[in-house]
């Protein structure tokens, strides 16, 4: 009877290692969108630093970029849940 017992709790601590690999690997994601929003911000600034008459155009754009990518990284967080 206390095998059975002892089986039971090593099989429901086996699967409870699958959260934390999923945590994981959500935060080795989070490095692409991180990545992705400080490089487009990086030259956006570089952009408006060039031509400042340009910086209300370029910062619209910058927005919608950063819209983008972090909608990937949302995705990436829903797609955890899911699988």
């Amino acid at each position: 009877m206390n095998d059975v017992i002892l089986l039971a709790q090593d099989t429901a601590a086996a699967v409870d290692n699958t959260g934390g690999l999923k945590t994981i690997g959500y935060g080795l994601a989070t490095l692409g969108p991180g990545l992705g929003i400080g490089i487009l911000v990086g030259k956006a600034l570089e952009g408006m630093a060039r031509q400042p008459e340009m910086a209300g155009q370029i910062r619209t754009s910058m927005f919608i970029g950063i819209a983008f990518v972090e909608a990937l990284a949302l995705i990436g967080f829903v797609a955890g849940f899911v699988y």
